[in-house]
């Protein structure tokens, strides 16, 4: 918005910055998360076992089920059925959060802090 004043023989003009939506002001930081696949589970991406990531900023905290998704969309390279099962991690796939079983955290309800370290080892094994 643009506002003329006038004092005497001067004129100025006075620029108004509309304000950022509510939205913009409260972002969640980016979160750095250390992740690990075992058992198995770091074929399906790319034989890779540990990947340090920093997810970007987003209107709300990072929680599991999230963070799912991204690995699924970034991450996974082949084969998604051996790794999750509709917002789930598929049975026979454990998974630690900081050491700890995520049941004992809220499993998808988790809210991810920065530097968490998140394993998943896969139970499932050929024979």
């Amino acid at each position: 918005m643009v506002a003329m004043v006038t004092y005497g023989l001067n004129t100025y003009f006075r620029f108004t910055l509309p304000s950022l939506p509510a939205c913009a002001e409260k972002m969640a930081a980016p979160v750095a998360v250390h992740l690990e696949f075992g058992g198995g589970a770091e074929l399906l991406f790319d034989g890779v076992k540990e990947h340090h990531v920093t997810l970007p900023s987003q209107p709300e905290p990072w929680d599991m089920k999230q963070l799912l998704v991204w690995i699924q969309r970034n991450l996974l390279k082949e084969r998604p059925e051996l790794f999750v099962q509709g917002d789930s991690v598929r049975p026979g796939i454990l998974v630690l959060i900081n050491d700890a079983d995520w049941e004992l955290k809220e499993e998808l309800d988790y809210q991810l802090q920065d530097q968490d370290n998140i394993v998943f080892i896969s139970t499932l094994h050929g024979g």
